[in-house]
């Protein structure tokens, strides 16, 4: 299965949609953290988690899916988020912690939730795994169209709602595909030091499902073996286990200083930046021309600076909005 020329711009934008926003998040993150770093100062508070580097992973799942399936995701969720097509403006004014935010202002970058586009995520490792399932199953008690796909790292997969949750997905037989975005660091540990077995694809076999495992940070080959995985639970055939080799180009956090990562490992993988790969590859393959291609980068640089626009415009919420949507 291969994704159409118009799929494969759709991938190509949203790769650098994502991309175009976090570099402004990066550069807008510092203001008044410096020269004493304080998380809580600036206009963007709290922790930032950039994805750079693991959007094709977010492209590859999304561009088989509607607004009706469900996707949960991790503490790093931006570019899943703009693949599944969240609302730029209101995003950037929750990151922001802004009134106009997805929800107020109230969750911030890790706690994005847009019920327009069924979308969600959590800061708390491997917590999108059970929701995702228990969707799924709605799904399929209630007769309706509809898939979910939860997004975790390969840390998550040696939490115990890993195999929980994998284990009634596959009783149940549920329209579920766990995607595993495997960038080698668990914040600071690596996948070899922390976990029993080289792929995660192999637990499959425990569940009685497939599994597989797509290497190369290829949105093209992670298109294809989503698609499948899709198609059979569209078809009410059950879950899928997949993982996917991908890499982070930036730390765990921002203001890691990434000491554990090996001599040279950051400079190689920065060569392998997935995004001028697949735009040459583009041009190569005669799916896009050079002004073309220009366009669609121009037309993300504006869409960010709107959003950002938007959220800094934005009023700050009332304090008295701290005493509403929550439960006693």
């Amino acid at each position: 299965m291969q994704p159409s020329r118009e799929q494969k711009l759709w991938m190509y934008e949203h790769m650098v949609l994502s991309r175009r926003c976090e570099e402004q998040i990066a550069k807008i993150y510092f203001e008044g953290k410096t020269p004493v770093f304080n998380m809580a100062n600036g206009p963007i508070p709290g922790e930032m988690h950039l994805s750079d580097g693991q959007e094709p992973v977010a492209v590859g799942v999304c561009a088989h899916l509607d607004a009706e399936d469900i996707v949960t995701a991790t503490h790093r969720p931006h570019h899943q988020a703009i693949a599944k097509g969240v609302d730029l403006n209101k995003m950037m004014a929750e990151i922001f912690g802004k009134s106009t935010g997805l929800s107020g202002g109230r969750g911030g970058h890790m706690h994005l939730f847009d019920p327009a586009v069924n979308f969600g995520c959590s800061g708390i490792v491997g917590q999108g795994l059970g929701p995702a399932v228990g969707a799924a199953l709605s799904r399929k008690m209630q007769g309706k169209p509809g898939v979910a796909v939860a997004f975790i790292g390969e840390g998550a997969s040696n939490q115990g709602a890993f195999h929980e949750a994998m284990n009634l997905a596959a009783v149940w037989k549920v329209p579920f595909i766990c995607v595993i975005e495997d960038n080698a660091w668990g914040i600071s540990v690596s996948k070899r030091a922390s976990t029993s077995v080289p792929r995660n694809d192999v637990r499959g076999a425990s569940y009685g499902i497939p599994g597989h495992y797509v290497e190369g940070n290829d949105p093209y080959r992670i298109y294809d073996v989503v698609g499948e995985a899709i198609a059979r639970a569209r078809a009410g055939e059950g879950p899928s286990l997949i993982e996917v080799e991908t890499f982070r180009l930036a730390g765990h956090f921002m203001g890691d200083a990434e000491a554990y990562r090996p001599k040279g490992e950051k400079d190689a993988l920065l060569e392998r930046d997935p995004i001028p790969k697949m735009r040459s590859r583009l041009i190569e393959d005669g799916d896009a021309s050079e002004d073309e291609l220009n366009s669609i980068e121009k037309k993300a640089e504006e869409r960010i600076a709107e959003a950002i626009k938007f959220a800094r415009e934005s009023a700050d919420p009332r304090p008295e909005d701290a005493l509403t949507a929550v439960f006693a």
